[in-house]
């Protein structure tokens, strides 16, 4: 009787332990539909309200973390990474820095300290910026943050008081840079076309950028020590696809890229979105398309490279703050974007410019991607202490 009575009571255990496995999700996060269990334990079971009781206490918090992922496989069904390629590919979970000794660059660590080292070299390197003799700002206002959304014209004279066009923007880097700048269609929600030579445009920039320049080469040199890129021609190839890959902002149309928003600028919700780049400030600003308004926030730079955090106008469309590197080269200012996403994608990326700190805060494009799950640069701009 003893036997029959410890079968059962063993037959019993077993059923309800076997009850509760099929229906939690212990060691089943991320996994596909899988019609022997009766709850699910993937993101798509909350479109299909099946999830298990236990998925948001035991996959939700894991999927956004790190915690116990460490070095683990790719999972294309995870909605954040925690192996070494995530910082290569953008999509790293927010704690990976912290919690896997590793801050970027593939599958070494790259510190604050090394972004600090690199940007300094970069800096030193910037041989097309602007001296003093060929650009002149006159920077007027100086308003709070808390002004900045008045839309109070405080300045009666334009921002740029001088430039010498012929001696910067015949430069090879200048020059490529603006033909790139104009094929742009600024309103989201209407699709952009590329022929052929506007894609060669794309390549020619890059080229004199990246890899005709002693900076371009510094930084590529800098991310191929730290394991991000094996190649001079992979290098190009992601910086190609992460700034001029084409993705949707509005009405589901191919509208948008990080190089469009943060270079030439867009009109998104009846305001202007992105634009954060100097020469595009100074050629509308000739065409009298913009109007200065103010400035929130100066660096403390004497010389060129300087930061501004700008309020204008744009043909209607109002900026709050359109902060800008001023008077660097266009390669200087693509270097530090790309720099700071590629090692601190979605973060605040802290740079040495002249022993003085930049912030620059990059943010991820998270609704679509290329490639094997890399993400697109959604926006990067200088970001006030």
């Amino acid at each position: 009787m003893k036997v029959i009575v410890f079968l059962a009571l063993s037959v019993t255990l077993f059923s309800q332990g076997y009850s509760n496995r099929l229906n939690s999700c212990q060691g089943r996060c991320g996994y596909g539909t899988d019609s022997d269990f009766s709850c699910q334990c993937n993101p798509s079971c909350e479109r299909y309200r099946d999830c298990c009781s236990d998925y948001f206490d035991i996959c939700e918090a894991k999927s956004t973390s790190c915690k116990g992922r460490c070095g683990e496989q790719y999972n294309s069904q995870n909605k954040c990474h925690c192996n070494s390629k995530c910082p290569q590919y953008n999509n790293c979970c927010s704690d990976y820095s912290s919690l896997c000794n590793s801050s970027g660059g593939g599958g070494t660590s790259i510190t604050d300290a090394e972004i600090k080292t690199i940007s300094e070299r970069l800096f030193s390197l910037d041989f097309n910026k602007a001296s003093a003799s060929e650009l002149t700002i006159d920077t007027q206002a100086l308003v709070s943050d808390s002004q900045t959304g008045l839309k109070n014209d405080l300045s009666s004279r334009p921002l740029f008081r001088f430039l010498d066009e012929g001696a910067l923007f015949s430069k090879p880097t200048y020059a490529a840079f603006l033909a790139v700048l104009d094929n742009y269609n600024r309103m989201t929600g209407q699709t952009e076309n590329f022929g052929s030579q506007q894609l060669s445009e794309q390549d020619r920039f890059l080229k004199e950028a990246m890899s005709n320049t002693q900076l371009g080469r510094e930084l590529f040199a800098f991310l191929r020590s730290k394991g991000v890129y094996k190649s001079e021609q992979d290098f190009i190839y992601d910086l190609k696809m992460m700034w001029f890959g084409l993705y949707s902002r509005n009405n589901n149309k191919l509208d948008s890229s990080g190089f469009e928003h943060i270079f030439a600028g867009e009109i998104k919700g009846g305001k202007v979105s992105g634009f954060h780049n100097w020469i595009q400030f100074y050629l509308l600003e000739k065409r009298r398309k913009l109007n200065y308004y103010s400035h929130s926030f100066n660096g403390p730079w004497v010389s060129y490279p300087d930061v501004l955090g700008m309020q204008f106008m744009w043909d209607g469309y109002y900026k709050q703050v359109g902060s800008a590197v001023i008077g660097c080269s266009p390669e200087f200012d693509f270097a530090i974007y790309s720099l700071c996403y590629i090692t601190r994608p979605g973060k605040r990326c802290h740079l040495s410019l002249g022993g003085k700190v930049l912030i620059i805060q990059t943010y991820t494009w998270d609704n679509s991607s290329y490639g094997n799950g890399k993400k697109y640069i959604a926006s990067a701009f200088p970001s006030s202490p």
